[in-house]
This record gives C-alpha cells, structure tokens and sequence, in this order.
C-alpha cells in the first residue's frame, strides 16, 4: 500500500512539474505588432549606437586636448628648466661679485689701518722726542730757579714749580 501511494506520489509530482511545460508549449504567433515593436527596438538600437559613437568622438577630442595640454606642460617645463639654469647662473655671479666687494672692502680697510700707523708713526716719534725736550727744559729751568729767585717767581706764576 505505501508503494503505491509512493508511486502515485511521484507520478502526481511529474504530471504537475510536465503540466506547466506542455501548456506553455503552443506555439506562438508572431504577429504585426511584435514586428512593429522590433522596428522600434532596433530603431532606438541604432540610436544608442549613433549616441555611443558622438560620445566617442567627443572623447578622442578630450585626449586630442589633454594631448595638446601635455604638450604644453612639456614645454613650460622646458622653460622652467632654462630659467632655473639662468637663475643659477645669475646666483653664481652675484656670490663672485659680493665676494669681491668684501674682499676689496676687506683690503680697504686694512689698507686704512696700516697707513695710519705708518702715518702716525713718525708723529708719535716727534712727540716723544717734544716729551722729552719739555721734561729737560723744565728740569733745567727748575735747577735755574733754585739760583734765580726772579726764575722762580716766575715759573710760580705759571704754575710750573
């Protein structure tokens, strides 16, 4: 009895899971309208594709761009690149020419300094010798005081003795 509910089981399972397949397997008309909606279809296909192909035009005229774009960073490169070369230039003759000018202001003032020691030498010397002429004259004059009193007086008018 259990095999026979089990095959009606399988059997009633297959008939359901095939009813549906042999239903829906007429054959079905193609007609006007499915031809016209094809039309249309393929129409609107056509038209995507014509849409596809502006936008890749419009895109093979951006790389056209980014190309001429490249190209001028290309050459704004190469004239950075030339003025850094000048600039450089430029820095290296400003650091001659500022060594120079220290250098020669350097000198300048070691020149002043040595000439006016050797300016003032002969000076100094003059005034040492005048030193110490005046320290023997006063000497002189003092021991001349001592025998003179008229000398004296008058060396203590001057403040001298």
């Amino acid at each position: 009895m259990v095999k026979k509910l089990n095959i009606l089981f399988i059997f009633v399972m297959l008939f359901s899971f095939l009813f549906p397949l042999l239903v829906f397997a007429k054959d079905i008309p193609f007609t006007q309208e499915d031809r016209d909606r094809l039309i249309r279809l393929e129409v609107k296909v056509e038209q995507i594709d014509k849409r596809f192909d502006q936008i890749d035009k419009r895109f093979e005229q951006a790389d056209k761009r980014f190309e001429q774009i490249d190209k001028r960073f290309e050459q704004a490169d190469k004239r950075g690149d030339s003025i850094e070369r000048r600039l450089e230039r430029l820095e290296g003759v400003m650091m001659w020419g500022f060594g120079l000018l220290f250098t020669t202001m350097i000198g300048l003032v070691g020149f002043v300094l040595w000439d006016r020691r050797t300016a003032l030498a002969p000076a100094i010397r003059k005034n040492k010798e005048l030193e110490e002429r005046e320290e023997k004259l006063e000497k002189a004059l003092k021991e001349i005081a001592v025998k003179d009193p008229n000398v004296a007086e008058a060396l203590k008018h001057v403040g001298i003795l």
